[in-house]
């Protein structure tokens, strides 16, 4: 077993809080995420952490070999549409989606996990910072609410297994990925997030 493992099966067990704390605040609301037009497999969302980049890749390996080939193409397809779309219009579909699906669901980052629902954030200086809800939200729920999924426990227990495993991997590097990137793109010693057609290892 190699010695971040342990980190991530921590990580697993984050998201498993990340879940729990979602389904509580969407039964509040009365919210229901059936998939809608204004899919979020269709946000165009960045990733920073190296700990849910290694652990989607430890989804990914468990794929048979074929369906690992599929994904990478798929992969590879998306970063092109989103290189020539540059922001503009509709964002391209996650290659982890297959007919409405993700099929990885159970390695999706946390912001897969945590997006949709009205949110708070406590700061270091104690203010708290808002956040609304997706679309799909307003219009099941409306705009107005006094109940917010509070991210603050959650992002500081993501953002200490990230100060662990930084310190166990020796990187210092900058991460800024899709999941489309991250599958396609491999990183290594303190390199920040690659440029398309380059190629990065972590070993």
């Amino acid at each position: 077993m190699q010695a971040f493992e342990g980190i991530l099966e921590e990580l697993a067990q984050l998201y498993n809080r990340m879940d729990q704390a979602y389904a509580q605040a969407a039964l509040a609301h009365g919210f229901v995420c059936a998939g809608c037009e204004d899919s979020c497999c269709q946000t165009r969302f960045y990733h920073h952490t190296l700990v849910e980049y290694l652990h989607l890749k430890k989804g990914v390996s468990l794929l048979a070999p074929a369906e690992q080939q599929r994904l990478f193409q798929r992969a590879a397809r998306t970063v092109e549409e989103m290189g020539a779309a540059d922001g503009r219009g509709p964002s391209a579909m996650c290659p982890l989606n297959e007919a409405g699906r993700c099929i990885l669901y159970a390695y999706r980052p946390m912001i897969c996990r945590l997006h949709g629902i009205p949110h708070q954030l406590r700061r270091p200086d104690g203010l708290r910072q808002l956040g609304p809800g997706c679309g799909d939200f307003d219009r099941q729920c409306g705009r107005s609410t006094d109940v917010f999924l509070d991210r603050t426990p959650l992002y500081a227990g993501l953002a200490d297994l990230e100060r662990r495993l930084r310190r166990q991997r020796a990187f210092e590097g900058k991460i800024k990925l899709s999941i489309a990137q991250m599958l396609i793109h491999k990183i290594e010693g303190n390199d920040a997030a690659p440029p398309a057609g380059e190629t990065h290892e972590i070993p």
